[in-house]
């Protein structure tokens, strides 16, 4: 790809000169700009509009770069981001990283050559880099998962105390054996969430499987629990797409969700309340995480010398007949 460089090499001219030129200044000699635009016609050069745009304080655009962009949670939050930015005038580019850390990579890199103004990530997990963004001084702020505090703010939930307090509510409602359904090892929402499990029933009595984020998992990882000699009569589900595999695996089995198998998921999803029987759930305050990680990258780009800091907020159990017998 050809570069400012590139165009001012062939021109004979300074790359000053060619970024007037290429915006239209006046104050170029008409021969200078006609050699100008015939250079960088033949290299196939078009400038960053977006940077140039930011450098003028014309635009300015935020990436927000999330997990899964089919999982409703995430979507609140880009919701959440996308309110508050737009109200200060700030435009946000969306991307998926899809669980996969390769894509997150380069949603990165894409972030780093366009100079976005800030970032809001939702990491993938432990080998998530973003040492390049801090190195360019691009603001970022982390939602959902945690980064080093060293590489900027964070808007977090306290998962692990909800996941001890829907643990309780199940054993409380007569079901005698709670498993776990989580999401990878390494994923810091996906530890929590077991880990509030376990601080409940205990080491010893824990009966969990982990799968991917995502039904298909879910489901299968379901089915192995069914089928054990001694199955669990209830299960924490991690979020509300693994819940639908969970449901999925039930009707496999001619099991009811409620009756022969509580179920208590994170994540109050829109569809939750049109099953029979309804899901109870653990909701997370998505929307408010995207609002408070946006507030805070806003903040930063305003001042970049604030100390970093990490908010972490409560979700709350909502009580519905799939945890009833």
């Amino acid at each position: 790809m050809a570069t400012i460089s590139d165009v001012a090499a062939r021109a004979g001219v300074s790359t000053a000169t060619v970024s007037r030129a290429l915006n239209g200044k006046s104050t170029v000699d008409p021969t200078l700009a006609a050699r100008v635009q015939a250079a960088a016609a033949e290299l196939g050069y078009h400038p960053n509009g977006l940077a140039r745009n930011l450098r003028r304080q014309e635009t300015a655009v935020l990436a927000l770069i999330i997990s899964d962009v089919e999982n409703p949670f995430f979507t609140a939050i880009a919701r959440g981001v996308e309110d508050l930015a737009q109200r200060s005038g700030y435009s946000v580019v969306l991307c998926n990283s899809d669980e996969n850390e390769e894509k997150e990579r380069r949603y990165i890199e894409v972030a780093l050559q366009e100079r976005v103004a800030g970032v809001v990530l939702s990491p993938t997990g432990r080998s998530t880099n973003v040492e390049g963004l801090r190195r360019q001084g691009t603001p970022l702020v982390a939602v959902d998962r945690p980064l080093p505090a060293e590489a900027g703010d964070q808007v977090l939930v306290d998962t692990r105390h909800a996941a001890a307090e829907a643990t309780r509510h199940l054993l409380a409602g007569g079901y005698r054996r709670v498993g776990c359904l989580t999401g990878p090892a390494g994923v810091r929402t996906a530890d929590d969430r077991l880990a509030g499990y376990t601080d409940v029933v205990g080491e010893a009595d824990a009966v969990f499987r982990r799968a991917e984020y995502r039904a298909e998992g879910a489901r299968l990882a379901a089915l192995e629990l069914l089928d054990e000699p001694s199955p669990p009569d209830a299960l924490l589900v991690a979020n509300s797409t693994m819940a639908i595999g969970v449901l999925e695996a039930l009707a496999a089995r001619g099991l009811r969700s409620g009756r022969d198998v509580g179920i208590v998921s994170f994540d109050d999803a829109p569809w939750t309340t049109l099953i029979d029987p309804p899901l109870t759930v653990v909701a997370q305050p998505a929307y408010e995480v995207g609002r408070v990680a946006a507030q805070l990258l806003l903040a930063r780009i305003t001042d970049s010398t604030r100390d970093a800091t990490t908010t972490t907020l409560e979700a709350r159990l909502i009580e519905r007949k799939s945890s009833r017998r």
